[in-house]
Order: structure tokens, then C-alpha cells, then sequence
């Protein structure tokens, strides 16, 4: 699987699994909704205070497992670094990411106080690695 094809089965599914490296040097995993910007990122809304967020502080790179919405079936890992965005600059970046997920919020500006609230930030990983590249 090549990245183009990768980002087609994120954009169709959403599920994820995003790992990140804990300052151990143990792998950290959290089920994520991702999305793919008009620049071919992939995209995860999160809070600041989470792990995955404290991890790609440290360390900005991260693999991430793209699963059907059958969960068997089509699966792709993507993998690069990733960076991220805080509020201010990362609210127009949400409401972008909701509607690739999940279509039109019913009250914006509700969306964007709970964006506020929850210190929401948004990470971008850059696609430098995409797979499997075989079947076995």
C-alpha cells in the first residue's frame, strides 16, 4: 500500500490506533479519529494535557495504524513526524477536522467553547512511510 492509498482509507474510515514513544522508550497507544487535510496530512484532534501530546513534545514522530470500518479487512500504517498546533491557531484547524469526520456541527460556536474548554490542540503528521507494501 503507498501513502495515496493510505490516505484514501483514512479518509474513508477514520479509525486509528496512534502510537507515540513514552520517555521510557515504550510504545504509548490511543484509538484516535483521524483525518486527512488538503495537504495530505493526517490529522487527530487531542487535548494539550494528554500523553500522546506530552510524548510528541518530546519526540515529534509517530506511527499510525488505519483500520475499516469492519475492523478486518483493509489496513494501512502511515508514520512521520508530527506537529503541533495550539489554540489560538489551531480552531479553524478543528472545525476543518469535524467536518471531514463527522459532517456539520449543529452549533459552532458550542463547538468552539468545548474546543476552548478542553485546551484542544491539533497534530499533523506527515506521511514519510506508508504500508504494508505485501500481503503475508
Amino acid at each position: 500500500m503507498d501513502s495515496e492509498a493510505a490516505r484514501e482509507l483514512i479518509t474513508r474510515s477514520h479509525r486509528a490506533v496512534l502510537a507515540t514513544r513514552r520517555a521510557d522508550g515504550g510504545t504509548q497507544m490511543s484509538p484516535v479519529l483521524a483525518a486527512v487535510d488538503d495537504a495530505g496530512r493526517v490529522c487527530i484532534s487531542t487535548r494539550e494535557t494528554a500523553m500522546k501530546t506530552a510524548h510528541l513534545r518530546r519526540e515529534p514522530y509517530a506511527a499510525l495504524c488505519a483500520l475499516s470500518e469492519g475492523f478486518f479487512g483493509d489496513w494501512a500504517q502511515v508514520e512521520g513526524p508530527v506537529e503541533i498546533v495550539e489554540l489560538p491557531d489551531a480552531m479553524d484547524l478543528l472545525v476543518d477536522y469535524f467536518r471531514r469526520v463527522s459532517g456539520e456541527h449543529p452549533d459552532w460556536a458550542d463547538y468552539r467553547a468545548a474546543m476552548q474548554a478542553e485546551r484542544r490542540v491539533l497534530l499533523r503528521l506527515t506521511v514519510e512511510r506508508a504500508g504494508p507494501q505485501r500481503a503475508g
